[in-house]
């Protein structure tokens, strides 16, 4: 995301008021639905998924609109980016919420400047998800196997 982005809130991302039953997949885009049975995401991860997927549309395009044409063109799509994003940012924040637990925090923290910091935290975790993103989509330009790693994943779609 570029610094003018508001980051994707913690709050946004919450899923625990979803159960995985309640995710309807159908009305999302073909591509996250391909590339969530392409990595095997867990049903219990989906909503979170989706929830991600829903709240990110806005600043996962405006980071499309600004990669070069060339970059662009690694993919078919910008619904391929968006979902290669949401899944990205869903594990790496599982990830996250893993380690935070084992995170030992200061006594003198109340538990608001506990959460004000996971959330924190969380948002940069999510924002270097893109910018990775980016960098390898950049980077597939110019590496033949990583253009092809990219180009794979979405291939058995069409």
């Amino acid at each position: 995301m570029s610094e003018q982005q508001e980051p994707v809130s913690v709050e946004e991302i919450e899923t625990e008021n979803h159960t995985p039953e309640s995710v309807d997949l159908s009305t999302y885009s073909p591509e996250l639905r391909h590339l969530i049975e392409f990595e095997q995401v867990p049903e219990q991860a989906i909503p979170m998924v989706t929830s991600i997927h829903e709240v990110s549309e806005e600043p996962v395009r405006d980071v499309w609109d600004d990669l070069p044409g060339s970059a662009q063109n690694i993919l078919d799509n910008f619904e391929q980016f968006h979902a290669l994003i949401s899944v990205g940012q869903t594990f790496a924040a599982i990830d996250f919420m893993q380690e935070f637990e084992t995170l030992k925090m200061r006594d003198d923290m109340s538990e608001e400047e506990q959460q004000e910091y996971r959330a924190s935290l969380l948002d940069k975790v999510l924002q270097n998800c893109v910018k990775d993103m980016v960098k390898q989509l950049k980077k597939a330009r110019r590496d033949p196997i990583l253009k092809k790693d990219f180009m794979e994943i979405f291939a058995e779609q069409a």
